[in-house]
């Protein structure tokens, strides 16, 4: 790794797989070569990319043995469709064979329009099989800093990572700022408002309301350090981590669910100067969240 700062966020997949693993480590699984690309984008007269938006491989992380994925948010957006969300099924499905632990890099809008049947039924099948790895005692961790976000299919894959890992540009959720403002209008949710945008689904919330465990800086080594640690981390997914889960965001509900604004739920939470969050610099961000956010039980 060099001593220059590489920013996440300006990255593509492949540079992140690049930074985030030990050199020359890496192997890819159905590569370019391949030409393993979506049948359904032909028929819009649409685009396609040789590796349809998703780079899968082995890797080692600190010397240990970890399957990794990396979606690419300049191609549709990262959103899913069936080849893309099928390397990442069959990712995870070897994690549970190898007992690998995985280690997700995200960056989508959710599914493709164009193939919406068949990404919808990918994130199910995606979902299942990150489940099955983790009762198999796999690690699976998420890591979200890219300029597509994680909306959609996405946000709900990652809900069911063992360790989600979250820059402030790493925005969170199942229905994205344009859609909540189509269906609700303008005065519920102005998408043109990035500010608002981002105290509501930026990293820096996600990780306060306990949608994150951990909070880095926009540089590809925090997110390589912070992903080493997570590997270290308990293995655990039983029926009283979900129960105690479910209670959690039942109590969540039920203390911010009358909030219209993220900074009233970070009043609540005992940040004394809320309105200063979103300008924090990571660091002290951070040191601020280790004392007043929600913990998860290991799901969210």
């Amino acid at each position: 790794m060099s001593d220059q700062r590489r920013s996440w966020y300006e990255a593509g997949a492949r540079e992140r797989v690049a930074a985030l693993v030990d050199a020359a480590s890496f192997t890819e699984y159905v590569g370019p070569e391949r030409r393993e690309i979506s049948p359904h984008l032909r028929l819009f007269d649409l685009p396609a990319q040789f590796d349809d938006g998703i780079v899968v491989g082995a890797a080692t992380l600190g010397g240990k043995p970890i399957l990794v994925a990396a979606q690419e948010g300049r191609f549709m957006g990262g959103a899913f469709g069936e080849v893309h969300g099928a390397k990442l099924t069959g990712l995870l499905r070897a994690a549970k064979a190898t007992a690998r632990d995985v280690v997700i890099a995200f960056d989508t809008g959710g599914v493709r329009l164009q193939e919406a049947n068949a990404g919808e039924v990918a994130i199910a099948e995606i979902m299942r099989a990150l489940i099955e790895a983790r009762l198999a005692q796999v690690r699976v961790v998420g890591l979200i800093g890219g300029r597509a976000g994680c909306f959609g299919g996405g946000g709900l894959i990652a809900g069911c990572c063992s360790t989600l890992i979250v820059s402030e540009q790493g925005r969170i959720s199942v229905t994205g700022p344009e859609v909540i403002e189509t269906n609700k209008g303008v005065e519920e949710f102005d998408s043109r408002d990035r500010a608002f945008v981002w105290r509501t689904m930026g990293g820096k919330h996600r990780m306060l309301i306990g949608g994150a465990d951990v909070f880095v800086d926009d540089d590809a080594a925090a997110f390589r350090d912070a992903a080493l640690a997570a590997l270290d981390r308990p293995v655990r997914l039983d029926l009283d981590t979900l129960a105690a889960e479910q209670a959690r965001l039942e109590r969540r509900i039920a203390r911010f669910g009358g909030a219209a604004d993220a900074t009233q739920i970070w009043s609540a939470l005992g940040i004394d100067r809320p309105q200063a969050v979103p300008d924090l610099p990571a660091a002290d961000f951070a040191a601020l969240a280790a004392t007043r956010r929600e913990s998860a039980d290991d799901a969210r």
